[in-house]
C-alpha cells in the first residue's frame, strides 16, 4: 500500500487511544467496529482487521477467538498448545483448517470498503519454521510442502489471508482515489 498517496498512522503512533471491545460475532462485524470506533476517535479514514483460524475438526475453532484460544492473557504458545491437544488422534486428512482475514475501511461514522482473504491448509503437530507468529508454526500449506512460519516473509505475505485481502482492498482504493 506504500504507492498509495496516503500518509499511514498506526495505533502506535496514537498512543492514548482507548481499546475497542471486539465483541461480533464475526471477523467481519469485528473489523467493521474497529474501523468505526478509530475512525470516529480520530475523525481519519481507519484500516482495521480481524483474522483468525478455523480448524474444521474443531467445528470452526478457534475461530474469532483465535488470539485468546487459551485464555487471558492471549499467549501463541498456549493457544498452540491447546490447538494441538486438541487435535491429538485426528488423522491429518481431517486437520483441513483456514485462516481468514477481513479488513474495513471506515470514515467516521461509514464504511467505506471491505475486502476479506483465506488461505487454507492444514495442522501439523510439530512446529515448523522461525517466521511468522501465531499458529504459523503449526498451518501447513500442502501445496508448498511448508508451513507459513518456513516461508520468507515476502512470500508469505503475498499468499496469505492479509496479503489478498488488502490486495483486493488496494485495488478497490485505487479505483476509489484515481476513479
Amino acid at each position: 500500500m506504500s504507492d498509495m498517496p496516503v500518509e499511514w498512522l498506526t495505533l502506535a503512533d496514537l498512543p492514548d487511544m482507548p481499546d475497542v471491545n471486539e465483541d461480533g460475532d464475526s471477523f467481519e462485524s469485528n473489523a467493521d467496529k474497529k474501523a468505526l470506533y478509530y475512525a470516529e476517535r480520530t475523525k481519519l479514514w481507519t484500516l482495521a482487521d480481524d483474522s483468525g483460524l478455523e480448524v474444521d475438526a474443531l467445528g470452526g475453532q478457534p475461530g474469532i477467538r483465535s488470539a485468546r484460544f487459551a485464555g487471558e492473557p492471549k499467549s501463541d504458545a498456549r493457544n498452540n498448545a491447546k490447538l494441538v491437544a486438541l487435535l491429538a488422534g485426528i488423522p491429518a486428512a481431517r486437520r483441513t483448517a483456514r485462516f481468514r482475514c477481513a479488513l474495513t475501511l471506515a470514515e467516521p461514522g461509514r464504511i467505506l470498503l471491505r475486502a476479506a482473504g483465506t488461505i487454507e491448509g492444514r495442522i501439523v503437530d510439530e512446529p515448523r519454521g522461525r517466521n511468522g507468529f501465531g499458529y504459523d508454526p503449526h498451518f501447513l500449506v500442502p501445496e508448498l510442502g511448508k508451513t507459513l512460519a518456513e516461508l520468507e516473509p515476502d512470500h508469505k505475505n503475498r499468499i496469505s489471508h492479509r496479503g489478498q485481502a488488502l490486495a483486493t482492498l488496494h485495488a478497490a482504493l485505487r479505483r476509489m482515489i484515481r476513479p
